[in-house]
């Protein structure tokens, strides 16, 4: 009898398979992000020096409901101003392995209309 992958395990792998292309440098660091069902998370990593850059979550501004489109929109203007005040421009984005739709395409649109260049 077969078992089904969860969805987690399957988005583990395809984020392995993205990551052996993507890789943060110092001088154009990887925002990846992350999603659950009720918050979403975004980072600004150093992948050389394993650093995290800046950081930016539902969770830690507050929001009522941080699992929807809304919220996501104000993590990536908020990870974006955290990130121009670091004086980081250029990222990678690691979608980490989720697919380009709907919350991770709200963060990355607002990030890029708040000013990083991905």
């Amino acid at each position: 009898m077969l078992k089904k992958v969860s969805k987690n395990v399957e988005r583990q792998r395809r984020h392995l398979r993205v990551r052996k292309k993507i890789s943060g440098t110092p001088e154009c660091p990887r925002l990846n992000v992350f999603r659950s069902n009720a918050h979403i998370h975004a980072q600004i990593i150093d992948d050389v020096n394993g650093k995290t850059l800046v950081a930016a979550s539902s969770v830690e501004m507050k929001l009522a409901n941080g699992g929807n489109v809304e919220a996501a929109k104000a993590v990536g203007s908020e990870i974006a101003k955290r990130a121009i005040a670091a004086k980081i421009e250029n990222v990678v984005f690691d979608r980490g392995g989720y697919v380009y739709h709907g919350r991770v395409q709200a963060l990355a649109e607002a990030a890029r209309e708040a000013g990083l260049k991905f």
